[in-house]
């Protein structure tokens, strides 16, 4: 059993004259209320500072050292978390009353700290957004608020980074970016692992963002782990680039995922064997390869494909080397291999991240990775849980193939 909340005596017996005098019933009833308490709580903050500014309190008649004098109210509608306060605002005779409370031109005064996470989130640095905030609701904020605001997150990013997972994901792609950290006096770059997910729907989720100075299987390997530790139990297909050793790190862990190599990423190896003025033929040529209607078709284009090119050798055994992977996806309907053959996906989300990241080196991972998962939060809304595009005709072709519709069909429901 939980302790007792100690709650201020002053509080509790402002909650009681509240609850006597409103008796609210309903939660619009208790929004009411409170909208009716903050009007004279504002209004006494800016008689407070009205005093401060005069020097002198509206009841004092005594000798007054500043000839400029109160010259009665201004009327303005706030809007607030709790709906619109109308309040009156106290003024002087010289016009000079600058408030702090709720600057001139302000109205709004609800959410300023979602509104400040929104421009974070959008790769505004401090300054930026303490000028805009000045320019748009006429106050002042300093950077360390903003630096505060956005702390706030912190908690929560470890939350969202250890939170269970779904225990089934149809498509798994795993990729990296590389930022620039500030690390005891010098800058050094690291690797951010990212890992985006499709689930039994096709609906889109990022499984996690991991630190380190490198890419490496072992890293792989530990981060496998771990989402198995937050409950994966199975994943159809994994697309990945050539890291060395990563496909057998994902099978030790998920022993009956189809690991697929990136078609684009196969591509960008191997034209670094080939003249840039023959990349549009060598890579048109390559397309009527992966792209072939069925395997027989494939394996002919290939056939011709390594006679054309047979002069760059190089070129030619990048592919030889990965046919599997290319093999393998015929075993799946088109628009199966279209989700599966590439990367797109998860390099669109690190396209997004580095709109963000390229303003320069981070003082400490926390500013990095509360900087990521705001973006992540704008990428969800965009998202709205929605299935990516034609998944009805990837899901039919999955159950093709009856060796994964047994495997869907176990997590369908959950």
């Amino acid at each position: 059993m939980g302790k007792k909340i100690k709650r201020d005596p002053q509080s509790v017996a402002l909650a009681q004259a509240i609850l006597e005098q409103y008796q609210p019933e309903t939660k619009e009833d208790v929004q009411d209320a409170m909208k009716d308490i903050f009007g004279p709580i504002f209004e006494a903050m800016l008689q407070g500072e009205m005093n401060a500014h005069l020097g002198y309190q509206s009841n004092n008649h005594d000798y007054k050292e500043t000839q400029n004098r109160r010259n009665g109210y201004g009327n303005k509608t706030l809007k607030t978390t709790y709906g619109e306060i109308p309040i009156n605002v106290p003024r002087d005779r010289d016009a000079t009353f600058e408030p702090q409370a709720i600057p001139k031109r302000t109205k709004d005064v609800s959410g300023i700290e979602d509104k400040v996470l929104s421009m974070y989130a959008k790769g505004m640095s401090q300054r930026d957004i303490a000028d805009t905030i000045e320019d748009i609701y006429g106050f002042n904020i300093s950077a360390e608020t903003i630096s505060e605001i956005t702390d706030s997150v912190l908690t929560e990013v470890e939350e969202w980074q250890n939170r269970p997972l779904k225990k089934f994901y149809t498509f798994v792609f795993v990729d990296c970016m590389y930022v620039s950290i500030k690390k005891e006096y010098e800058t050094k770059n690291y690797a951010v692992y990212t890992i985006l997910g499709y689930d039994v729907n096709g609906v889109k989720d990022i499984l996690g963002l991991w630190l380190n100075e490198t890419e490496s299987k072992h890293t792989w390997m530990q981060i496998f782990d771990e989402l198995k530790n937050r409950g994966v139990e199975d994943i159809l297909f994994i697309s990945m680039d050539g890291v060395s050793g990563l496909e057998e790190g994902a099978k030790a862990i998920f022993k009956n995922v189809v690991v697929q190599r990136c078609i684009v990423h196969l591509i960008r190896n191997s034209i670094k064997y080939v003249p840039s003025k023959s990349y549009k033929a060598f890579t048109s040529q390559l397309k009527k390869v992966y792209g072939a209607p069925s395997l027989k078709a494939a394996e002919a284009e290939f056939e011709r494909f390594k006679q054309t090119w047979k002069e760059y050798p190089g070129a030619v055994e990048v592919w030889t080397r990965n046919w599997k992977h290319i093999e393998q996806l015929f075993s799946y309907g088109s628009a199966v291999r279209k989700v599966m053959y590439t990367t797109n996906a998860i390099e669109s989300v690190n396209s997004s991240f580095r709109k963000v990241t390229k303003r320069g080196a981070f003082p400490n991972e926390n500013a990095l990775f509360k900087l990521l998962y705001l973006r992540i939060k704008e990428l969800y809304k965009k998202w709205k849980d929605r299935p990516v595009g034609n998944w009805a005709l990837v899901r039919n072709q999955i159950a093709m193939n009856p060796e994964m519709q047994s495997r869907v069909k176990l997590y369908e429901n959950l």
